[in-house]
């Protein structure tokens, strides 16, 4: 009888890690998410501003993002550089990247 009550107690145990690994898994890949949307967004800006695309870049970069179920929490031009800011949400919290863009240096 003591031993499956102890046996009862580790799968349980399991379980519940396995739950709270998911978990994290599931936020680190949001995080990857939100990265390649801000990489998006800034490329389309700065081609926008190199002249490649019409428009005003940080519309555009906006329109990429919600396209991906994000928004632009900033949008900064400096020359032919765009720095992008995106947030999505992971259940009630929210995930935030930022990414730059432009031609080498």
């Amino acid at each position: 009888m003591a031993g499956s009550i102890a046996t009862a107690g580790v799968i349980c145990a399991a379980g519940i890690a396995a739950a709270g690994l998911v978990g994290i898994g599931a936020a680190a890949a949001e995080s990857q998410r939100a990265a390649g949307i801000a990489d998006a967004a800034a490329l389309a800006a700065a081609e926008t501003l190199a002249g490649f695309a019409a428009g005003d870049p940080c519309a555009r970069a906006g329109a990429l993002a919600a396209s991906q179920a994000a928004s632009i929490t900033a949008c900064e031009i400096d020359g032919l550089i765009a720095t992008v800011s995106v947030e999505t949400r992971f259940g009630a919290m929210p995930v935030t990247a930022i990414a730059r863009a432009g031609p080498p240096l």
